[in-house]
Protein backbone atom coordinates (compact mmCIF):
# COMPACT_ATOMS: atom_id res chain seq x y z
CA UNK A 1 0.00 0.00 0.00
CA UNK A 2 1.74 3.56 -1.43
CA UNK A 3 2.44 6.13 2.10
CA UNK A 4 -0.07 8.39 2.16
CA UNK A 5 1.39 12.65 2.13
CA UNK A 6 0.81 14.56 5.45
CA UNK A 7 -1.78 17.45 5.01
CA UNK A 8 0.83 20.16 4.73
CA UNK A 9 0.25 23.54 7.03
CA UNK A 10 -2.40 24.75 4.63
CA UNK A 11 -4.17 21.71 4.52
CA UNK A 12 -4.60 21.77 8.16
CA UNK A 13 -4.80 25.91 8.54
CA UNK A 14 -7.63 25.80 6.17
CA UNK A 15 -10.06 22.96 7.88
CA UNK A 16 -9.17 24.87 11.09
CA UNK A 17 -11.51 28.10 9.01
CA UNK A 18 -14.14 25.85 7.98
CA UNK A 19 -14.76 23.80 10.88
CA UNK A 20 -16.17 26.70 12.54
CA UNK A 21 -18.13 27.58 9.93
CA UNK A 22 -19.79 23.89 10.07
CA UNK A 23 -20.51 24.01 13.85
CA UNK A 24 -17.63 21.38 14.51
CA UNK A 25 -14.67 24.25 15.89
CA UNK A 26 -13.82 23.18 19.12
CA UNK A 27 -16.04 25.35 21.79
CA UNK A 28 -14.12 27.75 24.54
CA UNK A 29 -17.77 28.75 25.20
CA UNK A 30 -20.77 27.10 26.09
CA UNK A 31 -24.31 27.17 24.23
CA UNK A 32 -26.02 29.85 25.50
CA UNK A 33 -28.53 28.81 28.65
CA UNK A 34 -26.59 25.90 29.42
CA UNK A 35 -23.23 26.49 30.77
CA UNK A 36 -22.62 23.80 33.63
CA UNK A 37 -23.14 25.88 37.41
CA UNK A 38 -24.01 28.89 35.54
CA UNK A 39 -25.94 30.26 38.30
CA UNK A 40 -26.53 29.28 41.99
CA UNK A 41 -28.68 26.12 41.74
CA UNK A 42 -29.57 26.87 45.68
CA UNK A 43 -28.79 30.07 47.84
CA UNK A 44 -25.48 31.02 48.29
CA UNK A 45 -23.66 33.15 50.91
CA UNK A 46 -21.42 35.54 48.71
CA UNK A 47 -19.85 37.48 51.53
CA UNK A 48 -20.35 40.47 53.73
CA UNK A 49 -23.24 43.09 52.34
CA UNK A 50 -20.39 46.14 52.78
CA UNK A 51 -18.32 44.34 49.91
CA UNK A 52 -20.37 46.24 47.31
CA UNK A 53 -20.80 49.52 48.21
CA UNK A 54 -23.47 52.07 46.82
CA UNK A 55 -23.02 52.85 42.80
CA UNK A 56 -20.94 50.08 42.67
CA UNK A 57 -20.51 46.29 41.36
CA UNK A 58 -18.52 43.26 42.63
CA UNK A 59 -17.96 40.18 40.42
CA UNK A 60 -17.93 36.74 41.98
CA UNK A 61 -16.02 34.92 39.82
CA UNK A 62 -16.43 31.57 41.63
CA UNK A 63 -20.16 31.62 41.53
CA UNK A 64 -20.94 33.71 38.05
CA UNK A 65 -22.69 36.04 39.60
CA UNK A 66 -22.24 40.14 39.44
CA UNK A 67 -23.85 41.79 42.51
CA UNK A 68 -24.64 45.71 42.23
CA UNK A 69 -26.02 48.13 44.60
CA UNK A 70 -27.90 50.89 43.02
CA UNK A 71 -27.66 54.74 44.53
CA UNK A 72 -30.63 53.80 46.65
CA UNK A 73 -29.03 51.12 48.04
CA UNK A 74 -30.51 48.03 46.56
CA UNK A 75 -28.98 44.82 45.25
CA UNK A 76 -29.51 43.48 42.16
CA UNK A 77 -28.13 40.24 40.58
CA UNK A 78 -27.23 38.99 36.87
CA UNK A 79 -25.82 36.18 36.11
CA UNK A 80 -22.15 36.23 34.25
CA UNK A 81 -22.64 34.16 31.46
CA UNK A 82 -22.84 36.06 27.98
CA UNK A 83 -26.26 36.08 26.26
CA UNK A 84 -24.39 36.06 22.90
CA UNK A 85 -22.46 32.82 23.01
CA UNK A 86 -22.76 31.43 26.59
CA UNK A 87 -19.01 32.55 27.45
CA UNK A 88 -18.48 33.31 31.45
CA UNK A 89 -17.73 36.62 31.82
CA UNK A 90 -14.30 37.47 34.06
CA UNK A 91 -14.06 40.78 33.76
CA UNK A 92 -15.58 44.32 35.59
CA UNK A 93 -14.36 47.63 35.04
CA UNK A 94 -16.63 50.02 37.45
CA UNK A 95 -19.37 48.68 36.48
CA UNK A 96 -19.46 47.38 33.30
CA UNK A 97 -18.63 43.59 32.65
CA UNK A 98 -16.71 42.65 29.43
CA UNK A 99 -17.28 39.18 27.64
CA UNK A 100 -13.91 37.90 27.09
CA UNK A 101 -15.02 35.93 24.00
CA UNK A 102 -16.67 38.55 21.50
CA UNK A 103 -16.54 41.71 23.41
CA UNK A 104 -20.38 41.96 24.46
CA UNK A 105 -20.51 44.15 27.12
CA UNK A 106 -23.42 44.86 30.12
CA UNK A 107 -24.44 47.03 33.16
CA UNK A 108 -23.95 45.28 35.87
CA UNK A 109 -26.83 47.75 37.57
CA UNK A 110 -29.06 46.92 35.07
CA UNK A 111 -28.18 43.29 33.19
CA UNK A 112 -28.34 45.81 30.06
CA UNK A 113 -26.40 45.00 26.96
CA UNK A 114 -24.31 48.10 26.42
CA UNK A 115 -22.16 46.49 23.05
CA UNK A 116 -22.88 43.86 20.86
CA UNK A 117 -22.74 41.73 19.65
CA UNK A 118 -24.69 40.38 22.28
CA UNK A 119 -28.93 41.29 22.39
CA UNK A 120 -30.08 39.82 25.19
CA UNK A 121 -29.91 41.43 29.17
CA UNK A 122 -28.28 39.40 31.12
CA UNK A 123 -30.59 36.82 33.39
CA UNK A 124 -31.22 38.22 37.00
CA UNK A 125 -30.69 36.11 40.20
CA UNK A 126 -32.38 36.72 42.58
CA UNK A 127 -30.38 38.14 45.93
CA UNK A 128 -30.77 39.78 49.24
CA UNK A 129 -29.43 40.55 52.23
CA UNK A 130 -29.46 38.91 55.72
CA UNK A 131 -27.70 39.22 58.35
CA UNK A 132 -24.84 41.50 57.00
CA UNK A 133 -24.32 38.74 54.31
CA UNK A 134 -25.32 38.58 50.20
CA UNK A 135 -27.18 35.65 49.97
CA UNK A 136 -28.31 34.90 45.90
CA UNK A 137 -29.96 32.65 44.16
CA UNK A 138 -33.49 30.44 44.42
CA UNK A 139 -35.03 31.44 47.41
CA UNK A 140 -32.92 34.78 48.23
Amino acid sequence: MPARPSASRRTVLRGAAVAPAAGLGLAACSAPGDPAGANPTTPVDLGAENEVAKGGARLYRDRNVVVSRDAGGELKAYSTVCTHAGCVINKLQGTTLVCPCHGSEFDAVTGKVLRAPATEPLGEVPVRASKGRIIAGPGA
